[in-house]
């Protein structure tokens, strides 16, 4: 009897164990059950975090992709400042030149407001103006050329003269600059030396007709000369501003450079231009353009 009853009391120590084992197991299950629902919840709302992190909002206005450039022309007239802008009807058909454009103009109008804002609640003695035409100059199936004239007055004695040319490649959907026509110093030398020779012998042409003591020819001359050649030098910022000349064929027989004044003369002389045949120029164009030239 005694044994039987060591016998129960064992079963029921083992029992209690083995509740507690349990127990203890099923404790430390929903422990870990409870984590892994706190991780995936967490988990959820940092992906829809990130979701809407990244997600563009569809409801918002989209810009439209690569919309089309409209160029109008611009009239506006305020008691402090005046602006008139025009522009060739059809330039919109070269999207990246009518760009150009657009961004000419609108530093030109960045740079008069600027002025205009200086002013405060002021009202200038005579208002402030931004003139600018653009015109079409030339349009071949390989070469489209705009001109761009004007000035912008801020006050004193006269405007700022604006002048530009853009010149536009219909085929590579590109813009001509000075530095690609002719990419190498030699080049330029050819070119400055052509160009000064002639802007010189222009100079001395007028000063020789005017009723000038030869001392103070001589004086006009050379200071004629100095800034002949301070804007001519052997460099492409300074012959930024051409455009080619073609013969009937659409070949470049010439190009013309165009300087505004100042640059090689005082505002007095106003905008020149020197032309230079292809003959001086063939030999030193980049060979990407050199088909884009009449020979001989």
């Amino acid at each position: 009897m005694l044994g039987f009853n060591k016998g129960i009391a064992m079963n029921i120590a083992v029992n209690r164990r083995a509740l507690r084992t349990g127990a203890l197991a099923l404790a430390v299950g929903l422990v870990l059950l409870a984590g892994c629902k706190r991780e995936q919840a967490d988990t959820a709302a940092a992906t829809a975090d990130g979701a809407t992190a990244t997600q563009p909002d569809t409801t918002a206005p989209q810009p439209a992709a690569d919309a089309p450039l409209e160029l109008r022309d611009v009239i506006e007239n305020t008691p402090q400042a005046v602006v008139g802008i025009s522009y060739p009807q059809d330039v919109n058909r070269y999207p990246g030149l009518a760009k150009a454009l657009s961004d000419y103009a609108t530093a030109a109008r960045g740079e008069l407001q600027q002025a205009v804002d200086g002013l405060g609640n002021d009202k200038p003695t005579m208002p402030y103006e931004l003139s600018l035409s653009f015109e079409k100059v030339l349009e071949t199936p390989q070469l489209v050329v705009i001109s761009a004239e004007g000035s912008r007055y801020t006050g004193g004695a006269h405007g700022e003269p604006l002048v530009a040319r853009f010149v536009w490649l219909p085929g590579q959907q590109q813009m001509l600059t000075a530095d690609k026509l002719i990419p190498d110093a030699k080049g330029w030398d050819a070119v400055s030396n052509y160009v000064a020779d002639q802007l010189r012998e222009r100079v001395a042409t007028r000063l020789s007709g005017d009723d000038m003591e030869p001392g103070q020819l001589q004086e006009a001359l050379r200071n004629a000369s100095r800034m002949i050649a301070d804007g001519t030098g052997a460099s492409a910022d300074n012959f930024s501003q051409f455009q080619p000349m073609t013969n009937a064929d659409g070949l470049i027989n010439a190009v013309r450079f165009v300087f505004p004044p100042y640059q090689v003369g005082p505002y007095s002389d106003g905008t020149q231009s020197v032309d230079v045949p292809a003959a001086v120029l063939a030999p030193h164009v980049a060979p990407a353009y050199a088909g884009l030239f009449a020979k001989g």
